[in-house]
């Protein structure tokens, strides 16, 4: 089939969802992952009353065990993947808008193990499970949704808008994945894999909160574009809505 197929890890609400209503415009066939399923098929019916081609998955991005299950599903279903947006993640406490949550110097253990569990080593192991089926597509689109409080330039520079946002768990888990960018997208140089990470913006969703500046309906914008870049299109890059942002 000549329709383009997504998955998006916790896409049935906020960033993942708004993200599924902007790829309507590409004509992809969008699959969602939900851990809770029954609000996934009520996100799909949403999705689907906009004129989304949608379906849902089970998944948590923390069970291995959905990783096979997915891999089944697309490789049964379809033959193959074109774009995976990783978009599944947590911040850890409140999100670390205008203050530490966690310093480095005091941040429970616990609490950064989970942190990265979810926003680093997940999404490394599934994204691994599944290169096999990016391999099969003939431009393949992995999106990894980070965040600008990634950025170590800015995080070490006075001047910088988020030089007094730091909540160490998250931000580092979010270095850490841009990170894994540069790295996968250099050993898929030579593929028609396009690696890059997303920083969709400081945005009113359960997460950002309600201080956010940017409404829902701008957060999917960076991600959508990443997940449908033409031919000639960047790879192992950091971007928010068309520009660069420094590592």
């Amino acid at each position: 089939m000549s329709q383009k197929i997504a998955f998006i890890t916790g896409g049935n609400r906020g960033l993942g969802f708004q993200t599924a209503l902007d790829l309507k415009a590409a004509d992809v066939k969008v699959v969602i992952g939900s851990r809770d399923l029954e609000q996934g098929q009520k996100a799909v019916a949403k999705l689907r009353a906009a004129g989304v081609d949608a379906d849902v998955l089970k998944f948590d991005i923390t069970d291995p065990a959905d990783y096979k299950a997915a891999y089944d599903y697309f490789d049964s279903k379809y033959g193959r993947l074109d774009i995976l947006v990783n978009n599944a993640g947590v911040a850890g406490g409140k999100f670390p808008g205008t203050g530490p949550e966690h310093s480095a110097g005091d941040v429970p253990l616990d609490v950064l193990r989970r942190v990265f569990e979810t926003n680093f080593f997940a999404q490394v192991a599934f994204t691994k499970a599944l290169l096999p089926l990016l391999k099969k597509s003939p431009a393949g689109r992995i999106v990894n949704l980070s965040s600008i409080l990634g950025s170590l330039t800015l995080h070490a520079d006075p001047k910088s808008p988020i030089y007094n946002a730091k909540s160490f768990a998250y931000d580092a888990s979010k270095t850490a994945l841009n990170a894994y960018t540069i790295h996968l997208a250099y050993e898929l140089r030579n593929t028609n894999i396009k690696v890059n990470s997303a920083h969709p913006g400081w945005v009113k969703t359960d997460m950002g909160g309600d201080q956010a500046p940017m409404e829902l309906s701008e957060g999917g914008k960076t991600s959508a574009a990443l997940a449908t870049l033409p031919a000639n299109g960047p790879s192992g890059g950091y971007f928010h809505q068309g520009k660069s942002l420094p590592w």
